[in-house]
C-alpha cells in the first residue's frame, strides 16, 4: 500500500463497526451517583437493575419479523423456544422439558413443561408454537427468517405459495406435545429452534389483538423477563417474569434498556455510570482494548459487500473479482476498526468443526485475498470483455454510520490507488437501505451476517436463487444444486464437502466480498457478571447478576 493510502487511513475518523443486521445493546445505569434519578424512574434501592444500551428501537417484538439483532436483544430475555443455548452455547431443555427422536432422524416429539406459562397465566401450549412457526411460513407473513422453516416439512412449499398451512408437517397431538417432520435428518435441529423466530406466540391473545406484540401493556412473554415499559425509540424496561418455569435461576429486578446509536456517547454513559456497559469508541481502541475490563468474545458473523450482478458493470465476474482483490482486509482490522477482529479472506466463519475434527475454515483455507496487480489485470480484461473503453460509474453505498462510513472511505481509497477507478459514496438510513438493497436498487453496497444457528449452511444458503438473502441477482444452477444436497444429505462427510465446494463457487464467481469476521468487544462495570453472548448473535441475561 502506498503512503497516500496508510496517511488517509491513519487520519481518518472511525467508529466500531456494527452489522446491518445488528446493533450493539447498552442502557442507561446509574450507580449511587444516580439514586435519584432512579427512584424517579421507580427504581428501589434494593433493586438489582441493569442499566444496558439496544442502540435503537427494535424492528419488531413479533418473533417472525423481528430478524435482527436490535429485536433479539430484547426478544431472547421475553421470550424462549423449546429448546434455549445454555452457557456454553448447547441447546438445553426450555419450554420442552425432553423430547424423543425417530429412528430415521426427522421426527422430533417434543414434551411441553406442565408448568411452561405466559406472563398472564395461561399456559404455554403445543398449539402456540403451531400458530407461531405457521405464521413464521405463511407468505402473508413476509417473514425474512421464512427460509428457517424451509427444513420442516411442507415449508417451503407453503411459504412458496405452492402449498397450504395444512401441509407443514407440525402438529398439536395434545396440549403439551409438539410432533416435528423434518425434510431429511438435521443434526443442529435443535440448535436451530433457539432462534427468536421459532418463539411461540399466544395464539388466544394474538386472535383477540393481532397487534400485541407492539405495546408494554399488551406484550405477553414466556421467558425470563416480562416487558414493563416502552417509549419508542427512547427506552423500554423489562421485569423479573414472575410466571418463568425457570424463575429461581434469575438474578436481576429489572433491565433498563436505552437506544443510543453512537458509541462515542455510549461510552460517555458508561463513564458517569449511566450503563452498566459498552462497545469501545475506535478512536480510544488503542488506549482501552488490552484493559483488564475489557471481554472479547467470537461472534459468528461477516461484514461483507454485495455486487448487484444486474448492474453495469459488475455484471462481469473479473470486474467483480478486481474490486474484491483490491481490498487489503488486513490494513481495514489494523487501522479502521482496531477492534481485534479477523480479516475475513472467506466467507464461513472460523469456529465451525466438520465430523473430520477439522475446522471449516482450515479446509478451505483463503479464498478471497488482496492482491493488487492481479486486480489491475483482471480489470483490464473485463473492460475488455464488455468493451469498455471507460468503466461506467460506480456508487458505493452503506446505512448511515460512522463506523459503515469509515470502512467506505477506506475502500473508496483503495479502489482509487490500486486500480485507479473513482467510486462515489453514498449513506441512507438503515429502513431505506434495506428495502433498496432487498429491491436490487443498489449498484454495490455493505451488508452483514450473523449466524442464525451454528452450521456453515446458514450462510451459503443466503445465496441462492430467489433467497430473500441474496439481494445480488446473482443465480447459479450448480451452486442452488450443492446446497439442496447438503441439506438433504444424511451422511456428514459428504454433506461438509457439498459445502467446501459451494464456498469455493462463491469465490469464483464472485457476487459478494468479505472484509473482517465479527467478535464480540465489551467493557463490562465490575459488579456485572454473568452477561452470555452467544455467537450466533443472542443476547442472554438469563444468568446476568449484579452485585
Amino acid at each position: 500500500m502506498r503512503k497516500g493510502l496508510l496517511w488517509f487511513i491513519a487520519m481518518m475518523f472511525i467508529a466500531v463497526l456494527t452489522a446491518c443486521t445488528t446493533s450493539s445493546g447498552n442502557e442507561g445505569n446509574s450507580d449511587e451517583g444516580n439514586d435519584s434519578e432512579k427512584q424517579a424512574e421507580g427504581d428501589s434501592s434494593d433493586e438489582k437493575v441493569l442499566y444496558m444500551n439496544n442502540g435503537e428501537e427494535p424492528t419488531s417484538l413479533n418473533p417472525p419479523i423481528g430478524f435482527d439483532s436490535v429485536s433479539w436483544n430484547v426478544l431472547n430475555n421475553l421470550m424462549e423456544g423449546l429448546t434455549r443455548l445454555g452457557k456454553d452455547d448447547q441447546p438445553q431443555p426450555a419450554m420442552a422439558e425432553d423430547w424423543e427422536k425417530s429412528n430415521e432422524g426427522k421426527t422430533y416429539t417434543f414434551h411441553l413443561r406442565e408448568d411452561a406459562n405466559w406472563s398472564n397465566g395461561d399456559p404455554v401450549t403445543a398449539e402456540d408454537f403451531v400458530y407461531a412457526w405457521k405464521q413464521l411460513l405463511n407468505p402473508e407473513t413476509g417473514s425474512s427468517a421464512a427460509f428457517l422453516g424451509y427444513f420442516i416439512e411442507g415449508g417451503e412449499a407453503y411459504n412458496a405459495g405452492d402449498g397450504s398451512a395444512e401441509d407443514v408437517a407440525v402438529e398439536a397431538v395434545d396440549e403439551k406435545t409438539l410432533e416435528v417432520t423434518l425434510n431429511a435428518p438435521t443434526n443442529f435441529f435443535l440448535q436451530l429452534v433457539t432462534n427468536p423466530a421459532f418463539f411461540p406466540v399466544n395464539a388466544e391473545v394474538a386472535e383477540e389483538n393481532p397487534e400485541w406484540y407492539a405495546e408494554a401493556d399488551a406484550f405477553v412473554a414466556n421467558g425470563p423477563f416480562k416487558l414493563a415499559s416502552w417509549q419508542h425509540d427512547k427506552e423500554m424496561t423489562m421485569v423479573k417474569n414472575d410466571q418463568y418455569w425457570d424463575k429461581d435461576t434469575v438474578n436481576l429486578d429489572k433491565v433498563h434498556w436505552a437506544m443510543v446509536n453512537k458509541v462515542e456517547t455510549e461510552y460517555q454513559m458508561f463513564e458517569s455510570d449511566e450503563l452498566d456497559m459498552t462497545e469501545i469508541p475506535s478512536e480510544m481502541a488503542d488506549k482501552l482494548i488490552d484493559g483488564d475490563d475489557v471481554v472479547i468474545e467470537d461472534q459468528g458473523g461477516l461484514y461483507f459487500y454485495r455486487f448487484n450482478v444486474n448492474m453495469e458493470p459488475f455484471q462481469n465476474e473479473k470486474i467483480r473479482k478486481a474490486f474484491a482483490l483490491a481490498v487489503n482486509q488486513e490494513d481495514i482490522v489494523n487501522y479502521v476498526t482496531k477492534n481485534k477482529e479477523k480479516a475475513a479472506k472467506a466467507f464461513v466463519s472460523p469456529g465451525f468443526t466438520g465430523p473430520s475434527g477439522k475446522e471449516f475454515r482450515d479446509v478451505n483455507g483463503d479464498l478471497v485475498t488482496f492482491n493488487p496487480e492481479k486486480a489491475k489485470q483482471l480489470l483490464k480484461e473485463g473492460m475488455q470483455e464488455e468493451g469498455y473503453d471507460e468503466l461506467p460509474p460506480v456508487t458505493l453505498t452503506y446505512n448511515t454510520s460512522d463506523s459503515h462510513k469509515a470502512i467506505a472511505e477506506t475502500l473508496q481509497n483503495m479502489f482509487s490507488e490500486n486500480l485507479g477507478v473513482d467510486v462515489e459514496l453514498e449513506n441512507t438510513e438503515w429502513n431505506v437501505f434495506l428495502e433498496d438493497q432487498k429491491q436490487l436498487n443498489l449498484q454495490f453496497s455493505r451488508s452483514s451476517f450473523i449466524f442464525d444457528y451454528p452450521d456453515p449452511i446458514n450462510f451459503l444458503e443466503s445465496f441462492i436463487t430467489g433467497s430473500s438473502m441474496n439481494r445480488t441477482g446473482w443465480s447459479n444452477e450448480k451452486y442452488d444444486d450443492l446446497i439442496a444436497k447438503s441439506k438433504q444429505e444424511a451422511d456428514e462427510e459428504q454433506r461438509w464437502e457439498y459445502m467446501y465446494e459451494a464456498e469455493k463457487l462463491l469465490a469464483e464467481e464472485m457476487p459478494i466480498f468479505p472484509i473482517h469476521y465479527y467478535n464480540h468487544v465489551y467493557i463490562y462495570k465490575d459488579d456485572v457478571t454473568g452477561v452470555v453472548r452467544h455467537p450466533v448473535g443472542y443476547l442472554d441475561l438469563k444468568w446476568a447478576d449484579k452485585e
